[in-house]
């Protein structure tokens, strides 16, 4: 098998497939779903009724095991629906008491090593620590295959040895650190060859080994990332049921853990009641008093209620907790697309087809909007500002565009006009925007309801411009859909099969 150039110890002949290892900068994932997981999870005491059953007591050591098993759920999850996952190390507060600790007992360690360096004759105890930190990292950094490594680093750093040598006046730690940098070069990811560099031009031994150490943390969040993205592919096969596993081993221990399932599931299905049925084929209305109901279409339409969900008033469902983050940042995507999409259609109808046919004038176009509507879900944000600048920029460009390409501006009145209807889309009951929104919406039902179907569905009239974007969006919402359908179908199943049976319907 031919070695990863991306991968840690890909330095070592720098040959083989390249993989990208560097992944999202974004907050520690394990932290930060941690985190979600205390805050979001659900209670039984929010809003819920008394059950008339006992209530059940369970010890500390139980409440532990659970929370344990919840935790690595939620990072087995992590890792397997984002492809950016990444571990990086805790990065403390400034001018929090952690730090300060920290900082001064490093300064004061940095301190110790300078002055018995500086001792007649030297003394390395300090020193001859430091190292056999580093010989442990360098060994955890190899790969199985690397035996010949292992062997150099055992033998050219031999603590009993380097204690020997000190003891007679004969250590040379200059040489030390030349054979450290050069495995460590030999070790890193390409990435880090610029860091590795520097390090050779460091010649005084204390901050040499500072900065020595530092690069071994950073080369250790590359084999752990590394790890993370080779079992990846294994984790995905077993991750269904193991999520499905510790999910039930969570609702075993706390009561009414589906409620708010259930309240989802029973909303998503009033709603498709609550519809007129569609015409028959000949064009006559139904017999039926209203649509058929069905598992999948019940599901689908919760899953889009998600993309619409207030999640300041409302809880969301237990079983897509842990990633309500995600669906809450596709809400938002959303909600900038269909500003975008309304603004786009106004724009190119005033305009016509002399500029609907220039792909790059509108990615400029886009680019500007996205720009001006920064900040959108921020509450301090003021849209009816953001969209009279916006106004006012399309207006430029589309003036400017024209002028390039031999068409005549647009008169006065005429920009009046479109920057009229570029402000009004902030207006809830802007027809552009609910007409934009409707189509979105259509368009995210029909790529769920055609499964793992490779090609994606048809884009709706007037979503052109928009149609790389709303396809991301759809790609990655239906892999998120399709891998929660996946873990907690059982669930789905029990509840809808209530459902349907209520409503006199045939059961699953």
């Amino acid at each position: 098998m031919s070695q990863d150039p991306d991968k840690p110890g890909a330095n070592e002949g720098k040959s083989g497939e390249s993989e990208d290892n560097q992944l999202d900068n974004s907050d520690n994932p394990e932290r930060s779903v941690r985190r979600k997981i205390r805050q979001n999870a659900p209670s039984p005491s929010r809003g819920r009724t008394p059950q008339a059953s006992p209530p059940q007591f369970v010890s500390m050591e139980e409440l532990m095991e659970t929370a344990k098993g919840v935790t690595n759920m939620v990072l087995a999850h992590e890792i397997v629906v984002n492809g950016g996952f990444q571990i990086k190390p805790a990065e403390l507060p400034e001018n929090s008491l952690e730090k300060t600790v920290r900082d001064i007992v490093h300064k004061a360690f940095w301190e110790c090593l300078e002055a018995q360096l500086k001792e007649d004759p030297p003394s390395y105890d300090h020193a001859i620590k430091l190292v056999g930190e580093i010989k442990e990292t360098l060994l955890y950094l190899l790969l199985p295959g690397h035996t010949r490594l292992r062997n150099q680093i055992t033998e050219v750093l031999d603590l009993e040895l380097i204690k020997q040598e000190a003891e007679n006046g004969a250590l040379d730690i200059s040489k030390l650190a030349e054979f450290i940098i050069e495995m460590m070069g030999t070790l890193c990811a390409p990435a880090r060859d610029e860091e590795i560099k520097k390090l050779k031009d460091i010649h005084e031994i204390v901050p040499l080994f500072r900065a020595i150490f530092s690069v071994l943390d950073l080369m250790k969040m590359d084999m752990a990332n590394f790890a993370v993205t080779s079992i990846r592919p294994h984790l995905m096969q077993q991750s269904v049921e193991y999520e499905r596993k510790k999910f039930q081993e969570l609702c075993e221990k706390q009561p009414n853990s589906l409620d708010f399932v259930t309240e989802w599931l029973q909303e998503a299905a009033d709603d498709l009641k609550s519809r007129p049925p569609p015409a028959l084929d000949d064009g006559t209305a139904p017999t039926s008093k209203g649509p058929l109901l069905c598992p999948i279409a019940i599901q689908n339409h919760a899953y889009l209620k998600l993309l619409k969900w207030d999640h300041l008033q409302k809880p969301f469902p237990e079983t897509v907790l842990m990633d309500q983050t995600r669906f809450q940042e596709m809400q938002l995507e959303l909600n900038q697309l269909i500003l975008t999409g309304s603004i786009l259609l106004v724009t190119f109808n005033a305009a016509g087809a002399a500029l609907s046919g220039l792909p790059a004038f509108t990615d400029k176009l886009k680019v500007v909007i996205r720009a001006l509507l920064t900040g959108l879900h921020l509450p301090s944000f003021n849209l009816s500002e953001a969209l009279a600048t916006v106004s006012e920029k399309v207006c430029a460009e589309v003036n400017s565009c024209l002028s390039e390409h031999g068409f005549t501006p647009f008169t006065p009145e005429k920009e009046t006009v479109l920057k009229r209807q570029i402000q009004t889309v902030a207006n809830p009951d802007n027809t552009v925007c609910k007409l934009i929104d409707s189509r979105i919406q259509s368009f995210l039902k029909s790529y769920l309801a055609s499964g793992h179907q490779k090609s994606l569905s048809a884009i709706p009239g007037g979503l052109g411009p928009i149609q790389r974007e709303l396809e991301e969006i759809a790609i990655k919402y239906a892999r998120l859909v399709n891998y929660n359908k996946l873990v907690f179908s059982p669930y789905y199943n029990a509840v809808l099969r209530d459902i349907l049976n209520k409503e006199e319907l045939p059961p699953l």
